[in-house]
């Protein structure tokens, strides 16, 4: 039987719920939500776990603070002995517009410190990142305030039918492998 870790980044608390920066954790409760099983607490952070035709999701938001994920990312994919190519890690991405998918099976953190923390304790920049697009529509210097804000309205009524898309995206990594999700996805 073949597992995949699905790791959503964010930071926990109330007041980071509904922010940019935890679209990570936003696009696993809806995966996991579809998936009619519910997050427990565990380990190093929230788990829920579900199969899909044959295989089995273990979808993970870490309580370890984002720019820590890495320590959870590495302990469940040993305890659930899960091969790094079976790895996708769910995040924003603020060089994307609004919205926007793009799958990669590799690459630089991108100013990401979640990815970086990643890439640091797993050893490599080797592994499937899924981003999600938050766009930059920002004053200089406003970064921070940006990806800790909310969604603006529109966003918000568009939000829906993007989490959708997302969780089809993850459902068509763990079914018909990284290639044909990229081609399916990317950019849409």
């Amino acid at each position: 039987m073949k597992k995949f870790l699905i790791a959503g980044l964010g930071n926990i608390g109330a007041e980071y719920a509904g922010t940019r920066h935890n679209i990570g954790f936003q696009i696993l409760d809806q995966l996991v939500e579809e998936g009619t099983v519910a997050f427990e607490a565990s380990r190093l952070g929230d788990v829920a776990q579900f199969r899909l035709k044959g295989r089995t999701l273990i979808c993970l938001k870490p309580s370890t603070f984002m720019n820590r994920s890495g320590k959870a990312v590495r302990y469940w994919l040993d305890k659930e002995k899960i091969p790094l190519e079976n790895l996708l890690v769910v995040t924003d991405d603020l060089n994307l517009p609004f919205g926007s998918l793009r799958l990669k099976t590799k690459g630089s953190d991108g100013g990401h410190n979640g990815l970086k923390d990643i890439q640091e304790v797993l050893g490599t920049t080797t592994y499937s990142r899924f981003r999600f697009g938050i766009g930059s529509d920002y004053p200089k210097g406003g970064q921070v305030d940006y990806v800790l804000g909310r969604w603006n309205e529109a966003e918000r009524k568009a939000m829906p039918e993007r989490l959708k898309r997302s969780t089809e995206a993850i459902r068509s990594f763990v079914l018909a492998g990284t290639s044909t999700t990229m081609n399916t996805f990317n950019g849409t």
